[in-house]
């Protein structure tokens, strides 16, 4: 898979009204890989494994190009021992809202109670409906993007976001 990702990022209220809207939920473990021009990601989800590469947006992180391929989940864990700074743990929640779905995560480990969701978008001006559980947005707030919890991890700035979302 290819092509242009149009996504918008959320925080998501407290209280788990997510989970008991998800129609799916999958445990993620994924690390990255060192590279000057893109973001180089290796995902193992439940029993499947992939290797996505994203550019930098130009546009404050409402879309970039992805590329992403299925393989196999032995050879992701040869290239997750690869990955600098250990890896992301999470489990994510597939929520219907209207003709979208929302793709909620719950962060473990030095991320725990970070809850995030995201939405991709056909356009840039597509409108969606938010589920009532979502919150302030941050698409395009670095300290945001999973590669970056890795360097700064949530339990190190928690405490300057409101309380509803820690």
């Amino acid at each position: 898979m290819s092509g242009l990702e149009i996504e918008r990022k959320f925080l998501v209220r407290k209280g788990g009204a997510f989970k008991r809207a998800a129609f799916s939920c999958s445990r993620i473990r994924q690390g990255y890989m060192e590279c000057a021009d893109a973001t180089v990601r290796v995902r193992l989800r439940d029993d499947k494994a992939y290797l996505t590469i994203k550019s930098h947006s130009l546009d404050g992180g409402l879309t970039r190009y992805e590329f992403e391929t299925e393989i196999t989940p032995d050879d992701a864990l040869h290239l997750l021992s690869l990955c600098r700074g250990g890896t992301i743990d999470k489990c994510r929640y597939l929520v219907k809202s209207g003709q979208h779905t929302f793709e909620v995560d719950e962060f473990y480990g030095e991320n725990e109670g970070l809850v995030m969701a995201e939405v991709e978008l056909g356009s840039a001006d597509e409108q969606f409906e938010k589920p009532d559980f979502i919150g302030m947005e941050v698409t395009g707030d670095r300290r945001f993007y999973n590669s970056c919890l890795l360097v700064n991890p949530f339990s190190s700035w928690r405490d300057t976001l409101p309380e509803e979302y820690r």
